[in-house]
């Protein structure tokens, strides 16, 4: 079965259902392990119905589709995106509208009640109703924008006829004589003098901000021959050309001479400083009579706003509304713009197509899915059948051609994939490690995180997440996706936590205690069976609670943390060397198999699993000059005699074992690359006999070749040192890597170190105070022992162990089997796209 297995054909060609040794294995069922298999195709659509067809494979199917005019850069529907990107611009500017509008909520993120009545819209419909309504908009904002300027000049003017009031004065029925304190007080320049004309006037109004530099620049233009007075405005007036409310000043500037060219050089500075100027009343009287007629005009064109504000209510709220057929679904305009998306998908998609009598467009699909494929296309062709209709027809994919990776996935593992696509693509039916990193993911973070109480808050917030899933889904959606993976790291980290029994640093006592102070001077006897003879066992469930607070704690919970750790560790990395088999099976690659998997395997299991071992031996079985596992393996590397062995005959097992070891790493380095040198000789010989010309790459390219040459001309020396590098990075990378996978006792360490200190220097500082005082204490070392958790333990340690896990399963795992360096697989979706579309 073995030698079928690696002896079969090209895969491409071997039908799965029909192959006997590819059924035994079961590799006809993909989709967990590996991802989907891909068959590549023509799709052949009838010119006047491709939109249709389209629309409805993007609707129903997975097809991935690929760009035929990609070199010469035809576009044939090139008016119709043209068209749709206007459409788009005035969306947008609508949109920005009606946000400015109060009471205007638009009913957003309901793609599934859109798509069941997306019928309901036509490109020229929806095209000539944006049309009207945006020429209707600019038109109504023209209207706007003239009326609101005009009333902010109007209120600026009456502010200035205010200032021109107060600087004018009004002239009383006795003027006081001179010398008196109200003749002090009394203006210079009389209303006859002002009438003279003798002085010039300029006023206008300018931003508080500017006032001193506004100042000095008149001041340099004339030399200092004016004289400029600020009034400043007490409530803040809306800048007609900006429409911002600010701070700004009424500003009279007095020169000699109502004429000339120091008006002129003034009139100019007031420019450069985008100032409004106004004209200065020569008369009370005038003033009086200006600012009666302002105020009139303010009033009107308040009105005026006020009743245009209503109407463009009244012409919005059909926008915001549903569609008269979908009462349910999102507002119309929220309608039309996902309507736009999906055309611009379905027109993009048909720009890829190559022209002729019919479109053709070459397409990638799931095997698993050709019949859904070609029944949804004969469905849709019943419908007009006096036309022709949509083909699919399977094709020989081009040579080189890596088809792209699909791994189905749900709301569960849709998380973990991401995770492992960050690192890289799995390559094209690769073994991939979301499948496991599902379990072992939540559970070496739950190592690292374990105790009771803080693994129960983050299972609550997953809980919270998973319970309003629907409400997270556009507005968060990194934390939609990610509620499953928070829900798994909170269990596993409980349970853990049990394991370690650790509630906030406190042991619970579940379970009677295996250890008894009959004397109660601290030193604690076992009272089960410490030989394991049959006796009365151990504490039944995780750590026994009387070890908390013991002398020796901290002596014993890291020695169990840190063998638990390299019990795991190499265990996941064995895990990664089986999944490296299974793709040199999968992949018919003898060569890798014998000279590359059962020396790895060996070398691991022969040094470290043997390390394994030793480590379940000591706790099972009762030693009475117990070795030491560091100093065994030592004189196992160095060949040297152990004089503590495990059980007799312990000592030669090693040593043959790490004779094992040794031979594995010359069986690493020679045998692969002159197997490939004789292999590309016998290639080469065939072909010279058949009279064709060797394909520099075709080495590089089979599937013996274990990825080398990666498409170059065959070179022996680079394969060879290549061999030397690989073989290298494993030995060692399997010693440093067993080594980092201590990372979870020291974390683990860590986590109930600090767990313990904020516990010990808060809530245990106010329960040994005395009464009242302990119950006052409490309440406020409460707060701040929580606040303390909250920040340290549930944020930046949570993300601290999830990076830390993050590195194992990157580094320490993957890279025993996983290449990566895939294509993922991009179907035209309709669904995603504007689900895509509402999330941004």
């Amino acid at each position: 079965l073995w030698l079928n297995i690696f002896c079969c054909s090209d895969r491409a060609a071997c039908c799965l259902s029909d192959c006997q040794c590819c059924a035994e294995l079961g590799v006809a069922d993909m989709g967990l392990l590996r991802s989907e298999e891909m068959k590549y195709g023509l799709l052949v659509l009838p010119v006047q119905d491709a939109r249709r067809y389209i629309e409805r494979v993007g609707k129903a199917t997975n097809i991935q589709f690929e760009d035929m005019n990609a070199h010469h850069m035809r576009r044939p529907y090139r008016k119709h995106i043209q068209r749709i990107d206007e459409l788009e611009r005035i969306m947008r500017f609508m949109f920005e509208e009606l946000s400015k509008l109060e009471g205007c909520d638009i009913t957003q993120n309901k793609v599934q009640e859109y798509l069941d009545f997306d019928g309901n819209y036509k490109l020229d419909e929806v095209e000539a109703d944006l049309q009207q309504l945006y020429t209707n908009f600019v038109k109504f904002k023209g209207n706007n924008a003239t009326l609101l300027n005009e009333k902010n000049q109007a209120v600026e003017e009456s502010e200035v006829i205010m200032a021109a009031l107060q600087i004018l004065g009004i002239a009383g029925p006795a003027a006081p004589t001179a010398g008196t304190e109200e003749g002090l007080r009394r203006p210079m320049l009389e209303d006859d003098a002002l009438a003279g004309r003798r002085l010039g006037y300029v006023a206008g109004v300018v931003l508080k901000a500017d006032e001193q530099r506004f100042s000095r620049a008149l001041w340099r233009a004339s030399r200092g021959n004016v004289f400029v007075q600020f009034s400043p405005i007490s409530q803040k007036v809306e800048d007609p050309k900006t429409g911002q409310a600010v701070d700004k000043s009424v500003f009279v500037i007095y020169f000699q001479g109502s004429e000339g060219s120091m008006k002129d050089r003034l009139v100019k500075v007031c420019t450069a400083f985008g100032v409004n100027m106004y004209a200065w009343p020569g008369s009370p009287e005038i003033a009086r009579q200006r600012d009666i007629f302002l105020k009139t005009s303010v009033q009107d064109k308040e009105t005026a706003l006020q009743a245009y504000q209503k109407f463009l209510y009244n012409e919005t709220k059909d926008l915001v509304s549903p569609h008269i057929r979908n009462s349910t679904g999102n507002s119309k305009i929220e309608d039309w713009r996902l309507f736009c998306t999906k055309e611009k998908a379905i027109y993009n998609i048909l720009n890829q197509c190559e022209e002729g009598m019919v479109l053709r467009v070459n397409v990638w699909y799931p095997t698993a899915e050709e019949a859904q494929i070609k029944g949804i296309l004969k469905t849709e062709s019943d419908v007009t059948p006096d036309s022709s209709g949509a083909v699919l027809n399977a094709d020989r994919a081009p040579k080189h051609a890596m088809p792209p990776t699909y791994i189905r996935t749900n709301e569960y593992t849709e998380a973990f994939q991401e995770v492992v696509d960050t690192y890289g693509i799995p390559r094209y039916q690769e073994a991939n490690p979301a499948l496991f990193a599902t379990v072992t993911f939540p559970f070496i973070f739950g190592m690292m995180y374990g105790d009771i109480g803080h693994g129960t808050i983050l299972l609550l917030a997953g809980l919270w997440l998973v319970h309003n899933a629907e409400s997270l889904r556009f507005t968060q959606p990194v934390l939609f996706m990610a509620r499953y993976m928070l829900l798994s790291m909170g269990i596993f980290a409980t349970f853990a936590g049990f394991m370690y029994n650790d509630f906030f640093s406190i042991g619970l006592q579940l379970f009677p205690s295996g250890f008894e102070d009959p004397d109660g001077d601290g030193q604690w006897t076992p009272t089960y069976d410490v030989t394991n003879s049959g006796g009365k066992g151990p504490y039944p469930f995780g750590v026994d609670w009387a070890w908390h607070g013991a002398g020796n704690e901290l002596l014993y919970i890291n020695s169990m943390k840190m063998k638990l750790s390299v019990l795991f560790g190499v265990l996941q990395m064995t895990l990664g060397l089986l999944l490296r088999w299974s793709n040199a099976v999968y992949d018919r690659n003898l060569t890798d198999f014998i000279f590359e998997c059962i020396p790895m395997m060996v070398f691991m299991l022969c040094f470290f699993g043997w390390m394994d071992v030793m480590i379940l031996y000591k706790w099972t079985h009762p030693i009475d000059d117990s070795p030491n596992i560091i100093n065994s393996l030592i004189c196992m590397a160095m060949g040297q005699k152990d004089n503590n062995p495990l059980w007799p005959g312990s000592v030669e097992l090693a040593q043959k074992l790490m004779m094992y070891t040794v031979l594995s790493v010359p069986l690493m380095l020679f045998p692969k690359p002159f197997i490939l040198l004789w292999q590309h000789n016998r290639a080469e010989k065939q072909a010279q006999a058949k009279g064709h010309r060797l394909l520099e790459d075709a080495e590089s390219a089979g599937p013996s070749s274990g990825g080398h040459g990666h498409g170059e001309e065959f070179e022996f020396g680079e394969i060879f040192i290549h061999q030397i590098i690989e073989t290298i990075e494993y030995v060692l990378g399997t010693v440093s890597h067993t080594a980092s996978y201590l990372r979870i006792w020291a974390l683990s360490l860590a986590h109930q170190q600090l767990s313990l200190v904020f516990f010990q220097k808060t809530l245990n500082m106010g329960l040994e105070m005395s009464f009242p005082a302990n119950g006052i204490m409490l309440y406020f070392m409460f707060g701040a022992w929580f606040g303390i958790t909250c920040c340290v333990l549930l944020g930046m340690d949570v993300l601290e162990c999830f990076l830390h896990t993050l590195r194992l399963h990157w580094v320490e795992f993957q890279s025993k089997f996983y290449k990566a360096g895939g294509e993922k697989f991009a179907p035209f979706n309709i669904r995603k796209l504007l689900s895509d579309s509402t999330t941004d």
